[in-house]
Parts: C-alpha cells; structure tokens; sequence
C-alpha cells in the first residue's frame, strides 16, 4: 500500500502521506455522505422530527466536536505526536456508523451524531498537522486541495452509492446505513497502514510547550480565524440544502443526486484552486469563493424547480472549491512550527460553535419564515464577508 503512495508522490510531487490521508478522507466521506445525505429525510419522514430539530441536531453535533478539536490540537503540539490522535478520531467516526441502523429515536440520532463528531473534531487538526509537517511552504496550497479534492471525491461518490442502494433494497434507508460502515473501516486501515509521521521538529530546552501558548496566536492567524468565522456564519449546514431539494420537486431516492453534483464541483476546483494559490495568492479567490456562495444562496432562495435547484447546488460546490482548502493552508503558513496542532485546533473551536450558531438560526428561520430565508440572510453574511476580505489589514502576515 505504501509504494502506491510513493508513486503517486513520483508523479505529482506531493508527498506521499498526503495522498494517502487524501484517500482516508476519500473513504471516510464516502461513509458520511451515504449516511448524511438520507439522515435529513429519516429524521423528518421516518422519525417525524421538525426542520428547527434537524438544525439544533446538525449544529449540536458541531458543538460537541469544539472542545475536541482545540484539545487535539493542543496535544499534538505537546506530544509532538498526531497519528495516533488520527487514528483515535477516524476510529471513533467508524464506530458511529454501528449506531445510525440501529436509532429507533431522535435521541440514538443525536448519540450517533456525537460519537461521529467527536471523532472528526479529534482527527482534524492532527491530520492537518500530518500535512503541514510532510509538506514545503510553497506546495502547502496544492497539498490541502488535494486533500480536499480527494475527500470531495468521497463527497459525490457517497451519494451516489446511497441513490443506487435505495433503489436496490426498495428504499431502505437502515440498510443503507448498515453498508456505510464498509468504506469507514477500510479508511482506519488505510490511515494504520500506509500514513508515516514525520519526525517532531526538536524543541528548545528553555521554550517547552505551555497551554497557555493557545492564547498567544499571532494575529495573521487570528485574522484567518476572524475571517472562516464569517465565512461558516454565512454557510450553514447542507442538511437545509437537501431539505430544500424536496421543495425544488425530487423525489426522496433523487435527493442525494444533489450532492453527488455539488461535490462534484468541489472536488474539480480545490486542487486547482490550491495551486493556483500558491502563485497568486488567497484574498482574490476567497473574494471569488463568497461571490459563488452570495449567488448560490439567491438561487436556492427562490429555487421552484429541478434545473434552479442544481444551478445552486454547483454554486456552492464552486464556493466550497474556491474556499476550503485555502483556509488551512492559509493557517499553516501564518502558525511558528510548534502551535500548528494549537493553532488548527483554535481554528476548528472557533468556527465549529460559530456553526452550532448559523445551523440552529438557520433551522429557526427556515421554521418561522419560510424556506428562503436562511438563504437570504446567508447572502447578507457573505456579502459582509468580502467586505471584511477587501480590508487593507485582512490575511496580514504574522
């Protein structure tokens, strides 16, 4: 498994470790998105829960995955070790799919959901400590897209997979679940088998690691911090992007099809968008990024038909493309080598109970006004987010 690697680092000059993490995201979210294309439709037709649920489920699960992240991340720094916290996360996001088939109510909904973001707040800054260490400052763009690029993969072939077995097993949705656990259990292994760790980079006898170094991040890092707060305010959950597709005229078996359109798109423009980063810069594309996302949102807004609906749908596949693989290459090239793991946790905190917020109002709004307004209020944060981009003083280097 690992000379697999090594040739795809002979042939596109990106390390091997990162290919192989970009296949366990591949495979991990191929398992989520077989599950979290069909877990909206489940709760509210099979469980009979309401739409401010499903938002106060998505956003709770964020919550419970903060502290996570930001202590993961402290624990790199101060271990100088984070595969065996990868492992830990993707193992645990593994063992949330035995919970899904089996939820009979809401609350085993919210224990699976827990369990799986707790894994994924624990392997996130790990993982992208793996990267940043394997990785030379002027690949950094490239590396995080094709991370992203290869975890979208797993973005559009998951719903597909999820399409093919509703219709297969007569619109089973449990059965489905059942099946997501087989690509989750071939990515823990594939991570176990194949990443190596880099050695941790020597630490001076007189600075050793302090906690209290989380709340000394220098201010190019907090700005990127500031910035993805916004961002993720102004992108809530795409459980409220599914949920609109029943409105937009798909049947429940057609809904995944959107996803499977919208990941496309991201997975075709994040690497490209890393590389091109890495000559250009980030601000122009972020700009670009929230242009898609403003246009996505007036369309899903006001989307009464199929072809409406998949035209939002690839526009925010075209924000997520433009904008998700730049913030953690942008935090890896503004964090001292020592706080990465602090500094990718601190992100994570930060933006994880800003989600917890967008996705509870989101389902609040969608409940009191209607569908559109979520997506309205959506645009007016994206349109704060570029004006917070184009000031003089934004992305500022450390």
């Amino acid at each position: 498994m690992g000379k697999f690697f090594l040739t795809m680092q002979a042939r596109a000059g990106i390390p091997g470790t990162v290919w192989a993490l970009g296949f366990v995201s591949l495979l991990m979210d191929i398992s989520s998105e077989m599950v979290s294309t069909l877990l909206p439709l489940y709760l509210v037709g099979g469980l009979g829960a309401s739409v401010i649920a499903v938002g106060l489920i998505e956003g709770l699960s964020v919550a419970i995955a903060t502290a996570t992240r930001f202590l993961s991340g402290v624990l790199a720094d101060w271990t100088g070790r984070s595969k065996p916290l990868a492992v830990l996360g993707y193992g645990l996001g593994a063992a949330s799919r035995l919970i899904f088939p089996l939820a009979g109510s809401v609350d085993l909904i919210v224990l699976g959901k827990a369990v799986e973001r707790v894994g994924k707040g624990i392997r996130s800054a790990p993982r992208d400590v793996l990267i940043a260490g394997v990785t030379p400052p002027q690949m950094r763009g490239a590396a995080f897209g094709l991370r992203k690029s290869l975890d979208t993969v797993g973005g559009f072939v998951g719903p597909l997979i999820a399409v093919a077995l509703m219709f297969l097993l007569a619109g089973d949705i449990l059965s489905v679940f059942w099946i997501a656990t087989v690509p989750a259990v071939m990515a823990v292994l594939v991570l176990m088998l194949a990443v190596r760790e880099p050695a941790p980079a020597p630490r001076k006898a007189d600075t050793p690691f302090r906690i209290g170094d989380a709340l000394r991040l220098n201010r190019a890092v907090w700005g990127v911090i500031a910035i993805a707060a916004v961002l993720m305010l102004a992108r809530f959950s795409e459980a409220f992007v599914l949920l609109k597709a029943l409105e937009a005229g798909f049947t429940p078996a057609w809904v995944p099809l959107s996803m499977v359109i919208m990941h496309a798109v991201y997975g075709l423009a994040a690497y490209p968008v890393g590389r091109v980063s890495d000559r250009i810069g980030v601000r122009g594309l972020l700009i670009l990024s929230l242009i898609f996302l403003i246009g996505a949102h007036l369309v899903l807004a006001f989307a009464g038909s199929i072809p409406a609906y998949l035209l939002g749908t690839v526009l925010w596949g075209l924000h997520m493309g433009f904008s998700q693989g730049l913030l953690g290459a942008m935090i890896a090239g503004a964090t001292p080598e020592a706080l990465k793991g602090t500094a990718f946790g601190t992100f994570n905190l930060v933006t994880g109970a800003v989600v917890l917020i967008g996705n509870t109002a989101a389902g609040w709004l969608w409940h009191s006004y209607g569908a559109h307004m979520p997506f309205l209020i959506g645009a007016g944060l994206s349109v704060l987010a570029i004006l917070l981009l184009m000031r003089p003083t934004a992305l500022s280097r450390p």
